[in-house]
């Protein structure tokens, strides 16, 4: 049985016929599929509830404010953060990523001789924006290179020193799908220069594992409610609550406003200095569903399952001659298969697998160019996995590359 049936969860988007072909949605580190009952959380906000926040004493408005703080606050559970004040809410990933990277540049925290470490294996979203604050800020960046785009922990610590200022890293690869052991990791980070911080991306970690943000000692951490069952548009930034309140913020506008005169202006308290401008209040919404659904479902089993049809996989998709498979293809490897067809271009199987099939994939370079040079290719095709796949959808995959191969060898 599927992990969502399980659950009675029930995701209209699979009912679907692509081409006279049941959907087999595999494109889950993309956006998760959303389930019907966070689109009806959505829809029962959007019509008896829909109103801004923080600026009416009108019940709509309460309800609409009481939303935004109680679902502040499942976050804060949710990652056993200290405070809800820590919790940020933004578009997503992206943004979260780079407000940190503004909002530290332009708030002096980096001095001469400092030093910005990031890694090859980052999504875009994790690379460009602090290459651009180094670049305008005249702050130093180093690039660590994976070799043959796996992670190496002893290798990438021999780039930590005393400059070292700030570390971005993620904690999951949206193209190999290794997993980065980002508890340990920090620790020995930490133990070498304890003035770094730290930037995690966990986009693609927070769907399928606990975080826990007390015994984790990360400096900031990021996510988009897309990737777990949410709707698009909502994204989550955790920062320690003594850096924040030294940031400046670099958004400004409504509702992170303290006072405004003719000369000068000063900000709202945590976390509102950083939330400028009327919330995605439908985002919220949905992602206070998604969040309950996570939490009833629970991590373990979420982790297990998503782990056995990952190994399944990787060794289902090996037996096939025609195929590359890129990542450490071991335990580490979780919830991703990043794959090649040899001399077909990923477009190709892609497009070919939808039409004949009903496979849904991605391909490209995936918002990950660097990692592509570390491996030795331009694109892949990419299967992701989430709690509505099961072993039977990979049996299909492995169908449907031997129908495509045949097609276009």
């Amino acid at each position: 049985m599927l992990l969502s049936q399980k659950f009675d969860l029930e995701f209209p988007s699979l009912n679907r016929n692509i081409n006279e072909n049941k959907l087999v949605y595999l494109d889950s580190a993309a956006t998760t599929l959303l389930p019907k009952r966070v689109a009806n959380r959505v829809y029962e906000y959007s019509l008896n509830h829909r109103s801004n926040v923080h600026r009416s004493s009108h019940t709509l408005a309460a309800e609409s404010t009481l939303l935004l703080e109680e679902t502040r606050d499942l976050l804060k559970d949710f990652l056993n953060a200290s405070s809800s004040k820590e919790i940020i809410f933004t578009k997503g990933t992206t943004e979260s990523i780079n407000l940190v990277a503004y909002s530290l540049a332009i708030s002096n925290f980096f001095n001469d001789g400092d030093e910005i470490l990031l890694n090859s294996l980052e999504h875009h979203a994790n690379f460009v924006p602090w290459q651009q604050i180094g670049k305008n800020f005249n702050i130093n960046t180093k690039v660590f290179k994976n070799k043959d785009g796996i992670f190496n922990e002893s290798e990438y610590l021999n780039n930590i020193n005393k400059k070292t200022r700030l570390v971005a890293i993620t904690a999951h690869s949206n193209v190999t799908g290794q997993i980065i052991d980002i508890k340990d990791l920090i620790k020995k980070i930490k133990n070498i220069n304890e003035k770094t911080l730290i930037l995690i991306d966990a986009a693609q970690y927070v769907p399928h594992h606990e975080i826990n943000l007390k015994e984790l000692n990360a400096d900031f951490v990021a996510f988009s409610g897309h990737k777990m069952l949410a709707p698009g548009g909502i994204g989550i930034l955790w920062g320690k609550k003594k850096i924040l309140n030294d940031m400046n913020p670099f958004l400004f506008g409504g509702e992170m406003i303290d006072q405004v005169d003719y000369e000068d202006t000063s900000f709202n308290i945590l976390p509102y200095k950083f939330e400028a401008g009327t919330p995605n209040m439908e985002g919220v919404s949905g992602l206070n569903e998604a969040i309950k659904i996570i939490n009833e479902i629970g991590f373990d089993l979420i982790s297990n399952h998503i782990s056995d049809i990952t190994q399944y996989a990787i060794n289902k998709l090996n037996k096939l001659d025609f195929i590359e498979l890129y990542g450490p293809k071991d335990s580490s490897q979780f919830g991703i298969i990043s794959f090649n067809l040899k001399n077909i271009h990923p477009h190709d199987v892609s497009h070919l697998l939808n039409d004949l099939t009903g496979i849904a994939i991605r391909s490209g370079h995936h918002c990950a160019q660097l990692i592509m040079k570390d491996i030795g290719i331009q694109s892949s095709c990419r299967a992701s996995f989430y709690i509505y796949n099961d072993k039977n959808d990979v049996d299909k995959l492995y169908n449907g590359l031997m129908k495509v191969w045949e097609w276009l060898k």
